[in-house]
């Protein structure tokens, strides 16, 4: 795994293996997405409390857990970059901000839809809500530095170093219904105990779930390999593939 790594680990290798992964991953975001919604929408039964309400879970849980694990993998790239001077690894965290950023809104949005009809509310401070939000700005603020600053070796430091400090808050999120009182309901999937909902809901949750992961992989690729191109635009293997481009 390693020896493979390093094999991609250069920008003129990444980006020839992520353009063919490409359409396989667009290609699953559509598939498990439409199941998804299928299942989500046209098969799984009304809550007997929310109603129809609680549809929203199968949009906004996955994009919670997206945000979530798209920042910790943000971190992790952004701090091996800073530690091994590894040019890849920083792209790879510069690449996914953006999508992070998209997942977290997305949660947010979809809560505020969800507690309007449930806690009368579209916004409370609750801890959870408030630490999902704090991850929102922890995205734009790494967005922001890394753009800010022209030079890559230094945004890339500038960005890893917010990204780890922004890592604690990960954490807070996840155990927040648990540390303190808050509206926001705990858990409903957990691997140490039977899932809380009937299985048509479980899967429709799932195949979303795996939407979104394809789909980070798509949109993820495709922005990282405009940044090798970006910032690699005076290699010899850039030129080659441009004037190559222009021929065709």
């Amino acid at each position: 795994m390693i020896l493979r790594f390093n094999t991609f680990a250069a920008p003129s290798r990444f980006y020839g293996l992520a353009g063919g992964l490409l359409p396989w991953f667009w290609a699953s975001a559509l598939l498990f997405g439409l199941a998804g919604l299928y299942v989500g929408f046209a098969m799984a039964p009304t809550d007997f409390q929310q109603g129809e309400a609680y549809r929203i879970i199968f949009i906004h849980v996955p994009a919670a857990w997206m945000s979530m694990l798209i920042y910790m993998v943000m971190a992790f790239w952004a701090a091996w970059g800073w530690m091994l001077n590894a040019r890849m690894a920083s792209m790879y965290a510069r690449a996914l901000a953006p999508t992070g950023a998209l997942f977290t809104f997305i949660a947010l949005w979809t809560g505020a839809l969800w507690g309007k009809p449930t806690w009368g509310t579209w916004w409370v401070w609750d801890a959870r809500l408030t630490s999902e939000f704090i991850l929102l700005l922890m995205y734009l603020g790494y967005i922001a530095l890394t753009e800010a600053i022209d030079d890559p070796r230094r945004a890339a430091n500038a960005g890893a170093l917010l990204a780890l400090v922004g890592a604690v808050n990960i954490p807070i999120i996840y155990f927040s219904v648990r540390w303190w009182n808050t509206l926001h309901q705990g858990s409903t999937i957990s691997m140490t105990a039977a899932p809380k909902m009937v299985s048509t809901m479980l899967t429709a949750m799932l195949l979303m779930t795996l939407s979104f992961w394809a789909y980070s992989f798509a949109v993820v690729f495709t922005r990282a390999r405009a940044i090798v191109l970006e910032q690699e635009g005076e290699t010899e293997w850039v030129r080659a593939l441009t004037h190559s481009r222009e021929q065709a």
